[in-house]
């Protein structure tokens, strides 16, 4: 991980996040305790956190007995989660880095006296940052929150290609079948969604969208794809996928007009992105046919497959995005953690995008770890 490593170097040479309470809300797999790890060799205090079905406790107990402070344990439950959650935030950390804002909502919502202390946040997701932006507009976000998801080098790579490859490759692996000839939905054209499109095009897979914004669904025709609407499309889909980000994407009428033996994933994702307790609630009967594979007989009498209970299938199912592609999404956490530990106190609580620059770090790192060389613009005079 080059970018990570120059990064968090240049935060250690200069003192930066000297003696900061820094908190990481991550997937917890090996690729996230190089980040922890890196941040404490630069001189901050890290401690972690993260929900069960995304914990490795493998990596937990190593990040442990390297003196990192970890709050996850994969055999937690819901109650058993949310205390470790609070015992994180009770850490009161400088800077949160969070995955989702459930942590930076949470702490909104049970700890709020310890956004008194908190300089701010970043957030490396799209569903995550929807909510925030929606606290802002209500008045109600406390702290300042660098939009680390935005920026092109996460976007364009982290989206575009690592959970477009990871999500693929992990629906292939449960369903012990190639693509080659299937027909796949995807729900959502946005930068998930078109890293979706081209692996399992790359597969041999027949591609429909359904998109909700018209632009993306012209983009998705010019990409060389049909458009439908989603409850069309489905009637003739083999594997469904997800790609919004936002709940009830998949409705129980959907699930309805799937063929018998259809499959359904989400792609990155929230809870309930795939309405599955809708779907229970109307009569659907579900039973485990394979390895996070659940076969659900619906009120219609055909059957239909849920992979990994809808969840975020390619971090907690699988081995969760290249690491060439999380080390550009780390190195632009790590200019997210320096704008805030810099300038963080005079940032405004809002959600704030991280200047065109940081990309432009980013970005040369990369290039200098691959010996790649590129023109440059001299300014005018």
């Amino acid at each position: 991980m080059p970018v990570t490593a120059a990064l968090s170097d240049e935060l250690r040479l200069a003192g930066t996040v000297d003696g900061l309470r820094i908190g990481l809300s991550l997937v917890l797999e090996p690729k996230t305790a190089n980040l922890a790890l890196s941040l404490a060799d630069a001189g901050a205090e890290v401690s972690v956190v993260c929900d069960a079905a995304s914990t490795r406790d493998d990596v937990a107990a190593a990040l442990h007995h390297a003196g990192i402070e970890v709050f996850a344990r994969g055999d937690a439950d819901g109650a058993t989660e949310h205390e470790l959650a609070l015992a994180f935030l009770d850490r009161r950390h400088d800077i949160i880095v969070d995955d989702g804002s459930a942590l930076i909502r949470l702490a909104h919502a049970e700890r709020p006296h310890i956004l008194e202390t908190t300089i701010g946040a970043s957030e490396e997701t799209t569903s995550g940052l929807r909510p925030l932006r929606a606290m802002e507009r209500g008045g109600r976000l406390r702290i300042p929150v660098v939009a680390a998801n935005d920026a092109r080098c996460k976007t364009l790579f982290d989206n575009g290609y690592g959970t477009g490859q990871s999500t693929v490759f992990t629906i292939a692996d449960l369903l012990g079948t190639g693509l080659t000839g299937k027909s796949v939905v995807i729900a959502g054209y946005g930068y998930v969604g078109r890293g979706v499109a081209r692996a399992v095009s790359a597969l041999g897979a027949t591609v429909t969208v359904s998109e909700v914004d018209p632009v993306k669904a012209l983009e998705a025709l010019h990409a060389g794809y049909p458009v439908a609407p989603l409850v069309d499309a489905t009637a003739r889909a083999d594997l469904l996928i997800s790609a919004t980000g936002i709940a009830g994407t998949i409705t129980v009428e959907h699930l309805l007009a799937l063929p018998d033996d259809a499959a359904v994933a989400v792609a990155g994702g929230v809870d309930q992105e795939i309405a599955i307790d809708a779907a229970v609630a109307a009569g659907a009967v579900r039973r485990n046919v394979a390895d996070r594979v659940e076969e659900f007989a619906l009120p219609n009498g055909r059957t239909v497959l849920i992979l990994d209970d809808g969840a975020c299938i390619n971090c907690t199912a699988g081995e969760g995005n290249p690491i060439e592609i999380m080390d550009l999404s780390f190195g632009v956490q790590l200019v997210s953690i320096e704008l805030l530990a810099t300038r963080g106190s005079a940032l405004a609580p809002a959600v704030h995008p991280l200047p065109d620059e940081a990309d432009a770090r980013v970005a040369n790192a990369k290039l200098r770890s691959l010996g790649v060389r590129i023109d440059t613009i001299e300014p005018s005079s």
